[in-house]
């Protein structure tokens, strides 16, 4: 690796932090409340910084989404279609993501960690600098996509951590 994937792991690695801390010791109905009936709970924030994670780095590194390649969409039963990944959710939709684990949360996202960290084991740091999307203007390089995932991921594991909080007293 080089300096600026290892950067990138350890930033990667410091999401996965977040989200375990956010999500363990937590039952399936503290995971799936809501503060109120427009905010996210917990076990929806995390599945879906996990999806865009996952839909994200199977974008840029050509792969398919762990999601379905290793059959997490089964696992979590949610009533929506594979591709979908939370983005643009009503409120109906945040509170039909309930009767999660925290084991399942956490396991997904273990698998996503792992596939972006196998991925980022062969970016060269001139790879930062490629052209991923060209939808944007300007467009979206590899270096800018990976930065917005982890900010994407970190703001919503912030979100988790602050409802744990208020649901645990502190």
């Amino acid at each position: 690796m080089t300096a600026g994937t290892d950067l990138l792991v350890d930033a990667f690695g410091r999401v996965r932090e977040a989200v375990e801390e956010a999500v363990t010791g937590l039952g399936p109905d503290e995971l799936a409340t809501r503060l109120d009936d427009e905010t996210n709970s917990i076990g929806w924030l995390v599945w879906h910084l996990t999806r865009i994670q996952d839909d994200h780095i199977a974008g840029v590194a050509g792969t398919e989404q762990i999601w379905t390649s290793q059959d997490w969409s089964e696992r979590f039963g949610l009533p929506f279609p594979d591709d979908d990944t939370g983005y643009g959710h009503s409120a109906e939709d945040v509170a039909a993501v309930r009767d999660l684990s925290a084991q399942l949360l956490t396991g997904y996202h273990e698998a996503v960690h792992d596939h972006t960290v196998q991925y980022l084991a062969g970016v060269q740091d001139a790879d930062l600098e490629g052209i991923v999307d060209r939808a944007w203007t300007p467009p979206i390089t590899l270096g800018v996509r990976l930065v917005s995932v982890i900010a994407d991921d970190l703001q919503h594991a912030g979100q988790a951590a602050f409802v744990r909080g208020v649901l645990r007293g502190g």
